[in-house]
């Protein structure tokens, strides 16, 4: 018995280590090959320190508990941030987040970004998440002309009437939804390798433009590594225009453990989830009953002086990915 809770307990702090290791190395190395995978189970890796510790102080190895413990104080310092207290939202924010319609001229709005797989999810579910959520702004990724002719029959439009759908191959695109006039609307703000990602500009208050751009980065598989980190560099790159505030809504396919997404973010743009200590917002994979979802790849990313609160997942039938809605309020 001693011999099994010893092998387990190191195959467990292996794991951990490795684990660790991953999320220590600098985004120039991010893209080596399934590294991106591996980083995205960093939450599980304190789990799996967690086990390793117990284990082996059961079966009294002590450096094997040791090990466990420096990669479980690690892995909880890494995800504390998640679930910290952060400025609340303003009581403003709140009521306009638990109306029972929105409004149009105030600073705070409901926002909501869904991967809709390729197409094959229910239209009709998307339109009563945004109608039972109140939702203003919404991103789509994985559009197909099919799938948008069902959204209309869903009667998108009687909810948010403008929007801007583009698509650089004619067969998946991205599109954005909203309430009022998307100001300058384009197929792509960010000139990104990975797909066009449409933008458009929405007026809070009375004159405070903000840029929203709907984001789908491309996947970590195999032999993408090197053009999936390209795409998150490319977004950051957006961090030079400072002539222009921008809300970032989509599947970014990383987490806040990869480097790159961290640097995207820099120290101008904030991921709304750590922001506001909702704690995890695990999205995917959404579409196997055998296997929760275990990583948080959908993200609303804001600019400075927005703040973000009231975050959820919903389901969505039909697609591999979870919902993310949240409010917003931006500062004069």
């Amino acid at each position: 018995m001693r011999l099994v809770l010893t092998v387990l307990a190191r195959l467990l702090g292996l794991a951990a280590i490795l684990g660790s290791l991953a999320h220590y190395l600098p985004s120039q190395y991010a893209d080596w090959p399934f590294m991106p995978e591996l980083v995205s189970l960093t939450p599980w890796y304190a789990l799996a320190a967690l086990l390793a510790l117990v284990l082996s102080l059961l079966s009294r190895r002590w450096l094997t508990a040791l090990l466990a413990l420096v990669c479980l104080c690690l892995g909880v310092s890494w995800q504390l941030p998640l679930f910290a207290d952060q400025p609340q939202l303003p009581t403003q924010a709140l009521a306009a987040g638990a109306a029972e319609h929105p409004n149009k001229h105030d600073r705070a709005a409901r926002v909501m970004t869904a991967n809709v797989y390729k197409g094959r999810a229910d239209a009709q579910a998307i339109v009563d998440a945004v109608r039972e959520n109140r939702v203003e702004v919404l991103a789509l990724q994985e559009t197909t002309d099919a799938f948008i002719a069902r959204l209309e029959r869903a009667g998108i439009h009687e909810y948010l009437p403008y929007s801007k759908i583009s698509s650089a191959d004619h067969k998946y695109g991205n599109g954005l939804f909203s309430l009022t006039p998307l100001g300058s609307p384009a197929r792509d703000d960010v000139n990104s390798s990975a797909s066009q990602m449409p933008a458009g500009t929405v007026t809070f208050g009375q004159d405070t433009d903000i840029r929203f751009v709907c984001v789908h980065t491309t996947s970590p598989s195999p032999g993408q590594w090197g053009r999936w980190k390209r795409s998150l560099d490319e977004i950051g790159d957006m961090r030079a225009h400072t002539h222009t505030r921008y809300i970032f809504m989509g599947d970014f396919n990383a987490t806040l453990d990869h480097a790159p997404f961290r640097d995207m973010l820099g120290d101008r743009f904030q991921d709304a989830a750590q922001y506001s200590g909702h704690g995890f917002t695990l999205t995917w994979p959404a579409d196997r009953a055998w296997l929760p979802p275990f990583a948080g790849i959908d993200h609303i990313v804001m600019d400075r002086g927005i703040q973000a609160g009231q975050l959820k997942t919903l389901s969505i039938p039909g697609s591999d990915h979870r919902a993310l809605v949240g409010t917003i309020w931006v500062n004069e």
